[in-house]
């Protein structure tokens, strides 16, 4: 949405079309100047925990297909030849076979990594029995993925991705598609250079809070919610926690022990609390959109990543960019107080947010004129102008 408006005030008219699963719905009267349409979908919200988000994104690009191409039959009618491009996401690569059909230039989006792109080229190559034998092998797993340093095997991002043959095959969905004009990576020249190359209780005290979120999606299970509990608590750092609705509870007693120290809320405007001045750390699960906010917020992070690029932001967070740690041993209590007080306390942490302050200042040059970022945009203006 964010491309979308971007694009918008360089004078192109945008039409999104969105699904009713995840639906812009209430933010839409942040874009105005929009036209939004509905594509039906045949997958009930009910089958994504059922089925997993491999299982469920290889069916909903199955089921979406005729939706899709009846969608874009009727912008055609509308709009005719007004159509410049379609941008896609890359895990909906149903649209870019769509926009082929219709003779319609396309352009795949994709929300995470550089790195992730490529890792997901390496992956579609492999062969799944092969490679889970060939994963026993603790060298195996150390081994630095070619061209990849300093990613090793056991980084690749399929963590939570459910059984390993299906996500080897949406891959190869998503790498193999060859009709595409080009790729938008959601990324800054000073992230990939740097790859390459290897509110609140006491908002008078800055940099003393810590801000835990693992997203909308992630269903967090008591026992480690009761093991963050206790090692927040015993860091003596207030906190501002967002726990989402239909996660586990906190047992009443624990909430009353927490509450001494901080605030658990169902939800909070991210971009407003990374940027409060008492907000001293990020403990998240390593999304792209949250590594990016948090890094632009100048924040030192906490990674405890669920699935999939998740594991690999968290490798570049703790190991390339030195920003930020994984939890050691796992989520329990003695790790969390540890983590914490490293993150806030200790100079370590201190160290890693001027890290953090610096990669900050150079995405900010990046979308100023003459910029990387700035100037990748107005190649890709130049680019959607010559299709029309």
């Amino acid at each position: 949405m964010q491309l979308g408006k971007a694009l918008n005030l360089k004078g192109f008219s945008i039409t999104v079309a969105q699904g009713t699963f995840n639906g812009v719905g209430s933010s839409l009267q942040q874009f105005s100047g929009f036209q939004f349409v509905t594509i039906p979908e045949s997958l009930p919200d009910l089958k994504f925990e059922r089925l997993g988000p491999v299982q469920f994104l290889m069916k909903l690009n199955k089921t979406s297909e005729a939706s899709i191409k009846n969608c874009i039959a009727q912008l055609l009618l509308e709009q005719g030849n007004d159509i410049a491009c379609i941008v896609y996401d890359e895990l909906m690569y149903v649209c870019g076979d769509a926009a082929n059909e219709f003779n319609i230039p396309s352009i795949i989006f994709s929300t995470t990594t550089a790195a992730h792109k490529v890792c997901c080229s390496v992956l579609s190559k492999l062969n799944a029995d092969k490679f889970l034998i060939d994963m026993e092998d603790h060298k195996v797993q150390d081994k630095v993925v070619e061209n990849l340093h300093p990613l090793t095997y056991k980084d690749l991002p399929t963590l939570g991705m459910g059984p390993l043959d299906p996500y080897l095959e949406l891959c190869r969905e998503i790498i193999n598609k060859r009709t595409a004009s080009a790729v938008i990576i959601n990324t800054s020249s000073c992230l990939v250079s740097l790859m390459a190359a290897t509110t609140t209780r006491d908002s008078s005290k800055q940099r003393s809070v810590i801000y835990i979120s693992f997203g909308t999606v992630h269903h967090i299970e008591t026992k480690e919610m009761l093991e963050m509990a206790w090692g927040i608590c015993n860091s003596n750092q207030p906190f501002l926690w967002v726990i989402r609705q239909g996660s586990e509870s906190l047992p009443e007693e624990v909430r009353e022990m927490v509450s001494e120290r901080g605030y658990i809320v169902t939800q909070s405007l991210q971009k407003e609390v990374l940027a409060h001045p008492a907000v001293g750390g990020f403990w998240s699960h390593c999304g792209w959109n949250s590594t990016l906010e948090s890094i632009l917020e100048g924040m030192p992070i906490i990674c405890r990543p669920f699935v999939g690029e998740q594991k690999l932001n968290a490798k570049y967070i703790e190991s390339v960019w030195r920003i930020g740690m994984n939890l050691e041993g796992g989520v329990e209590r003695g790790g969390v107080e540890r983590a914490v007080k490293r993150l806030i306390v200790d100079e370590e942490g201190a160290e890693m947010r001027e890290r953090a302050l610096v990669l900050k200042e150079k995405l900010k040059v990046s979308v100023r004129s003459g910029g990387s970022s700035y100037n990748a945009l107005d190649e890709l203006v130049k680019m959607l102008k010559f299709m029309k």
